[in-house]
């Protein structure tokens, strides 16, 4: 079984046991996602109109954290300008638990 949530304004395909990195969130310990878009089963699969009635999915955040650092550099050529910034983006690691169609 498999479902596909919307967390972060991003998609994720998830299977139970999957550890995926998400956007990060502002919770602890168990989280339940209710935006379900499609679920995914041996019989057939489900497509929700935005979302799947009734359907969620239960994960558990591991940790909080930040990705490597990307180097941002701009400039103009020929007008002696330019820029050179770091970024870090945040994320969240999370298991999920289980899925309920």
């Amino acid at each position: 079984m498999y479902a596909v949530i919307e967390t972060g304004g991003k998609q994720y395909q998830v299977k139970e046991g999957d550890i995926v990195f998400i956007e990060k969130l502002e919770a602890e310990g168990e989280i339940t996602f209710d935006k379900v878009i499609m679920v995914g089963k041996d019989d057939g699969v489900k497509v929700g109109a935005p979302y799947v009635d009734g359907a969620s999915v239960k994960a558990t955040l591991l940790k909080n954290g930040k990705s490597k650092k990307i180097t941002v550099f701009t400039y103009k050529p020929k007008k002696s300008s330019k820029r050179k910034m770091g970024h870090r983006q945040p994320y969240s690691q999370v298991r999920i638990e289980a899925i309920n169609a």
